[in-house]
């Protein structure tokens, strides 16, 4: 699997499968969940509603994730998984890489090739960008698929650069 860098909204990439940094409510809310939302129109919320009414009533666990339609946006389909609020108290990386390794599985099961992703939890939930790049590349460097493509979608030039130095520091 290669594993790109770029800098871009994540609700323009031309890839199989987007993963959206969803909130547990699966029915939309601010930052990369609002975008989705919002690009991929109703048949995106309509299949989150009907996902609230059968497996999960109480919302998706942190970790987990689950796959819909992308409606209006480029992709075939969007994986939505929740990641955890950053505590400097506790470690909560597994479930940050959980998001991952989780998100991963179910693209490789839809017969996906290419997954867009966003730095998962570095925005409201806080987690560093050093290391939020740390455990994205972890996570999926350590994953067996048959995805080919990985693109971790940063949203601007300075956490594109983070991330480039964590990814180089990262390889050796």
């Amino acid at each position: 699997m290669r594993i790109e860098l770029v800098t871009g909204d994540i609700t323009a990439e031309r890839v199989d499968a987007i993963v959206n940094a969803a909130n547990s409510s699966l029915l939309g809310g601010g930052g990369v969940d609002g975008a989705i939302h919002r690009k991929g129109g109703p048949a995106i919320l309509e299949e989150c509603r009907a996902l609230r009414a059968s497996r999960y009533g109480r919302g998706l666990p942190v970790g987990q994730a689950v796959a819909t339609t992308a409606g209006r946006l480029p992709a075939q389909w969007v994986i939505h998984t929740v990641g955890p609020v950053f505590s400097a108290d506790e470690d909560r990386s597994a479930l940050l890489r959980s998001c991952y390794t989780t998100s991963l599985a179910i693209a490789a099961g839809l017969g996906a090739r290419s997954v867009a992703y966003p730095l998962i939890s570095s925005g409201v939930y806080r987690w560093p960008k050093d290391d939020a790049v740390t455990q994205a590349l972890t996570a999926l460097d350590a994953e067996q698929t048959t995805v080919e493509v990985v693109r971790l979608v940063l949203f601007d030039e300075q956490t594109r650069q983070v991330a480039e130095r964590v990814h180089q520091d990262y390889r050796r």
